[in-house]
């Protein structure tokens, strides 16, 4: 009888159980990856992209499946009347903890919406802080349905993915949503967020491809959208990067026609706020390791040294009268001084800014730690 009872209670404690009823199946839902805002005639236009998660598994391997992605686009007052639309055509639950990059048109940077913007995706109880930041001039839609080459996996892209491409050249520096905003609270109260283009120049055995570039940034600023800086014109920013970099230049040889392009590794960059008279420079001092790939001709690693100077001189200096034209700060240097010396940050700034000009920069200098001439000597034609 006492066994009866203890299996009577038992069962009975069993439908209290809640279990699991309420749990989405991961196959019963829907995940987003990219997301694309655009705004113009007052309205959101917002673009969701979602995936389909049985490539990912097979990432290494071409996908016999072309679709890897559909589009959804809605319009609305606000971003949320949009979304909502879009929910009304999905029939499976959406969910947002996949989200990794997020793409502003030209017009939503230039409207002051771009902030509110940012910080509605952080509020977002689905979403993290870790989301990409871009902006582009092309069509939102024809990026967000690029598929990387041969067909890779979405989540292993350019967007999804931008510090894979970034070990062999750091051309524009990736941010995230959390960066963003504390970029645009701490001095100068300006971010450059990347640019994104489409690259024509892939080929398959069937057909032209496309493929996702960066090829300069954007400049937002708490008080709205400053420009751009492309191409270029934008190539100085790769090396005043904190982290250590990595790129290329490329250089005519003294003797005769020919070109050398040398790789360089950024191994340290120091900037140094020098205030005197009321008035702050600012002392430039990069270090840099080159490789070279190859090359016909005699050249000496002088000769080689004094070249990769002067391009990356000329290259820091483009992008930082291009920032003056637009009235920003793109080597942060207000930021270098709030941090070394708040007191003279505050007799200096306005709205969170620090005058500069032309002569703001009072050193660059650079120098070339290492020439390593590749896997060889060349003894005959490398000359120390």
């Amino acid at each position: 009888m006492k066994k009866k009872i203890i299996l009577i209670i038992s069962l009975s404690a069993t439908l209290l159980l809640s279990g699991c009823w309420d749990v989405s199946e991961p196959q019963r839902m829907y995940y987003i990856l990219g997301v694309g805002i655009d705004f113009k005639d007052d309205e959101y236009e917002i673009f969701m992209q979602i995936i389909d998660f049985s490539n990912v598994a097979k990432s290494e391997q071409p996908n016999p499946n072309p679709t890897q992605a559909e589009i959804g686009r809605a319009k609305g007052k606000t971003m949320e009347e949009a979304f909502f639309k879009l929910y009304r055509s999905i029939d499976q639950k959406v969910f947002w903890g996949h989200m990794t990059y997020l793409i502003l048109s030209e017009e939503a940077m230039k409207s002051e919406h771009a902030v509110p913007i940012i910080d509605s995706f952080l509020r977002h109880r689905e979403t993290r802080y870790q989301i990409w930041a871009y902006c582009t001039q092309e069509s939102i839609e024809e990026i967000l349905l690029v598929t990387p080459i041969i067909n890779k996996s979405l989540t292993a892209s350019k967007l999804s993915n931008p510090l894979t491409s970034g070990a062999q050249e750091s051309f524009i520096e990736p941010i995230n949503l959390r960066k963003s905003i504390i970029g645009l609270n701490e001095p100068s109260h300006e971010i450059s967020i990347p640019l994104v283009t489409i690259n024509k120049n892939w080929q398959t055995t069937e057909q032209s491809a496309e493929e996702t570039a960066l090829t300069g940034v954007g400049i937002l600023s708490k008080d709205g959208f400053k420009g751009f800086i492309k191409g270029e014109a934008a190539k100085g920013l790769q090396w005043m990067q904190e982290k250590k970099s990595k790129g290329a230049v490329t250089f005519k040889l003294e003797d005769g026609d020919d070109h050398l392009t040398v790789d360089l590794e950024k191994i340290n960059l120091d900037v140094e706020p020098i205030v005197k008279n009321n008035q702050v420079k600012f002392e430039i001092d990069i270090t840099f390791d080159a490789t070279i790939n190859g090359f016909k001709g005699k050249v000496t690693s002088d000769e080689i040294r004094k070249n990769i100077i002067a391009e990356v001189k000329k290259n820091i200096k483009t992008a930082y009268e291009e920032g003056l034209k637009l009235d920003v700060d793109i080597y942060r240097f207000s930021e270098y001084l709030y941090r070394k010396d708040i007191k003279a940050w505050k007799k200096l700034e306005n709205n969170g800014k620090i005058p500069l000009d032309q002569d703001s920069i009072s050193k660059l200098d650079i120098k070339v730690n290492k020439v390593n001439p590749g896997r060889k000597t060349f003894a005959e034609t490398i000359e120390e």
